[in-house]
């Protein structure tokens, strides 16, 4: 499966049906009167959330979506059949955006959540609602309204509750293989992430919750203007509760620079802050990573590094599975004060 965050689709909504134009004809009613039925509702476009789903790629072959028009009203009043909703599977944190004027249309956050954006033309009415004390016979009916028509531009921003954040080859693959039933693809070269991967790391009890990761592209210096490949994903971030920045501990290079691990750090934050300064002010732990080869010098520049910005402090060992435990036990605890916050800000309003 090809990962895609964007696309875009044209919807039609139905044309609805047209009124009827017809008189009642029976052997005791020589003088019925008007009789014909309205048009039927023309079918709306929906996009619909789905759980299963965390790509729009099934979309970049079918570019069309039409739903059905209503049918045209008949004698014996009788209303013609409204035309059939049209319902588009897209994943959890889809927004939709009309490409021709940039208005944003909505999101769809939950699964199961319907988002309107083509509404279906009202049926025309059949000449009985035209009948009056001056016109007993009227021989008028409307004709079925059109449908919406949209271009629409569909970006996906995934919903996660943290986010992985860091350098190519800062073992953020190898950490949510471990800590997830994810299984992205690791290897001793950069950008080995080319697409986010979600991982779902269950709980310890009954009494945790499962909560989502995700292991978004390695970034670079520049990425926040289009360098490297984090700039196509750095939206995934805005979703994520509670970021991590991982920062691998390890270097063999000889560079006096190489054991300032405080650099790596700074460059996340410039990107991000870049991006969307926002992000900033997200609850974020700081993790060493790689720790069972640390060095010395790097260790102690990023641990000073995040003291300094008042950020947790851990280090992890993904192979060895040293600090695992503690880092998930954090998470929880950083998740449960976010939700709080986000709660109490919902009250607030």
């Amino acid at each position: 499966m090809v990962f895609l965050d964007e696309a875009e689709i044209e919807v039609v909504a139905g044309r609805g049906g047209d009124g009827c134009v017809a008189f009642r004809r029976e052997k005791f009613e020589p003088r019925g009167g008007p009789w014909g039925g309205d048009g039927g509702n023309g079918g709306s476009v929906y996009l619909i959330g789905e759980k299963g789903r965390n790509t729009l790629y099934h979309l970049r072959g079918h570019r069309r979506f039409a739903a059905r028009r209503g049918r045209h009203g008949e004698g014996s009043n009788k209303t013609g059949k409204s035309g059939a909703d049209l319902l588009v599977p897209v994943p959890l944190g889809t927004i939709a955006y009309d490409r021709d004027s940039g208005r944003p249309l909505g999101e769809v956050l939950a699964d199961g959540e319907h988002l309107l954006v083509a509404r279906g033309g009202r049926g025309g009415r059949g000449n009985a609602h035209f009948r009056s004390s001056t016109n007993r016979a009227p021989r008028r009916a409307e004709k079925g309204q059109p449908g919406e028509e949209r271009r629409l531009r569909l970006e996906l921003k995934l919903l996660a509750d943290v986010g992985l954040v860091g350098l190519p080859n800062a073992g953020k693959s190898t950490l949510i293989s471990t800590v997830s039933a994810a299984r992205p693809k690791v290897a001793d070269y950069p950008f080995t992430t080319l697409v986010p991967q979600l991982g779902v790391v269950a709980g310890d009890g009954p009494a945790d919750e499962p909560f989502v990761v995700a292991d978004l592209p390695g970034l670079i210096a520049g990425a926040a203007s289009g360098m490297g490949l984090g700039h196509q994903f750095l939206r995934h971030v805005e979703r994520c509760r509670v970021l991590v920045h991982l920062v691998d501990l390890s270097s063999l290079e000889d560079d006096p620079a190489a054991a300032d691990a405080g650099r790596d750090l700074a460059v996340l934050e410039a990107e991000l802050e870049r991006f969307d300064p926002a992000l900033l002010r997200r609850r974020r732990l700081v993790v060493g990573s790689k720790s069972d080869a640390a060095r010395a010098d790097r260790r102690a520049a990023l641990e000073r590094a995040a003291e300094a910005r008042g950020l947790p402090y851990l280090e992890i060992s993904s192979v060895t599975r040293k600090g695992l435990k503690t880092l998930v036990r954090a998470l929880r605890g950083e998740l449960e004060a976010a939700r709080a916050e986000e709660e109490s800000e919902e009250v607030t309003r």
